[in-house]
């Protein structure tokens, strides 16, 4: 493996801080959705799915307000944004004095304000990054984010077990507000110094079409087939009576995508988004040939999720390559969205296949519906083609 990319990437001034800092400021949001389900379920005492409404309200509130929140940090700047990081903290500081509903409704609101952390480190990255360096970049921010995943839940969960639900609440807004501080304070540039954000705006229709919907589907498509994998090997766990081996199989997941970053990052030449998503979409459906056999279904997971990383990571580069730099914000924040609402898709659609025939059906079901948007991004992406060619 080639990893003189990542060196020539980690050497270009502002790169190193920024990713690290990225990587702390992403940790509490990742640690927010165990965190209140523990506390629902455990200190308010209702059930799952009144813990899984909390997470589907705050969901949607985070669909809706991330392309919202972009396009702020696009008009009045990133410190304007930040500014709301009060609200969030609040929120999150005041949550175990919530009862049930308060908190259900509050959860919508507060997702409509969450500072974008995700999209905020790519703005930062594609504005530090010259366009030929930036595959490597995008690979090393999709690492960074399974870092996050990997850290954040088990630092909440840790917390509640350790002191109270209550306490990893607080304690996720104060991280929260700590990280947006140091943001603040180092505000890192969102534009590169290459590129004009003076004169006229461009209108959303402008970009927003053809291979740019393509790059947003590609997320979509990924988290919907990643959130239905997640569902089937719990269920497949649970149903065996292996849970406890949960851990084991997520760590496995986020290694196995952090690698497949590292080899695409490495790569001169790589399949496009669309291709990726396809093979993440293919690979899930035999997954289930695992079922019940945590050693089994780990070694069934690697080869999907190899291909997460890069996958993310293909569809941030081509988002960063098509949007107007005035839009960068919009853009990234509508990949936001779309990560979004693919959880928010994927979750019940494996559920359902589960509940009805068992967590191989939730495999098979959560593939076969990646596969189908990853047909419908490639025919997007040919349209715009074919338009390009006859003007």
């Amino acid at each position: 493996m080639n990893l003189a990319p990542f060196r020539h990437v980690l050497v270009l001034p502002g790169v190193r801080p920024l990713m690290l800092l990225m990587l702390f400021a992403r940790i509490p949001p990742t640690a927010a959705g165990v965190t209140v389900t523990l506390h629902v379920v455990t200190t308010l005492d209702k059930g799952y799915a009144a813990a899984g409404t909390v997470g589907f309200a705050t969901m949607v509130g985070i669909g809706l307000g991330s392309p919202l929140m972009g396009r702020l940090i696009d008009s009045k700047g990133l410190r304007i944004t930040l500014t709301l990081s009060l609200l969030e903290g609040v929120f999150w500081v005041t949550a175990p004095l919530m009862d049930y509903y308060v908190l259900l409704v509050l959860a919508f609101a507060n997702g409509l304000v969450a500072v974008p952390m995700m999209s905020i480190g790519r703005q930062a990255l594609t504005a530090l990054v010259p366009e030929p360096q930036r595959r490597p970049a995008f690979s090393l921010d999709s690492i960074s984010v399974e870092l996050s995943f990997m850290v954040g839940p088990a630092a909440g969960v840790l917390i509640a077990t350790k002191f109270s639900s209550g306490t990893a609440l607080i304690a996720i807004g104060v991280a929260i507000m700590a990280a947006c501080a140091l943001l603040f304070v180092v505000n890192p540039v969102l534009v590169h110094e290459d590129e004009v954000v003076d004169g006229p705006q461009p209108r959303v229709k402008e970009w927003l079409r053809g291979p740019m919907i393509a790059a947003l589907i590609i997320p979509f498509g990924a988290t919907m087939a990643l959130s239905g994998m997640e569902i089937a090997s719990i269920a497949s766990l649970e149903h065996a009576g292996k849970q406890g081996w949960l851990g084991l199989i997520f760590v496995v997941m986020c290694a196995a995508s952090a690698l497949g970053g590292l080899v695409y990052g490495s790569l001169r030449r790589v399949p496009s988004g669309v291709v990726l998503l396809a093979c993440m979409a293919l690979l899930e459906i035999p997954v289930g040939i695992g079922d019940g056999n945590v050693w089994l279904l780990a070694l069934a997971l690697i080869p999907m999720n190899f291909a997460c990383a890069p996958t993310i990571a293909a569809s941030t580069e081509q988002i960063s390559k098509l949007a107007p730099a005035s839009a960068r914000g919009l853009a990234l924040g509508l990949q936001g969205s779309a990560f979004t609402f693919g959880v928010a898709a994927g979750q019940p659609l494996a559920g359902i296949a589960v509940d009805h025939s068992g967590p191989p059906l939730g495999f098979v079901v959560a593939g076969v519906a990646g596969l189908v948007i990853a047909g419908i991004g490639w025919v997007l992406g040919r349209q715009r083609q074919a338009v390009s060619a006859t003007s």
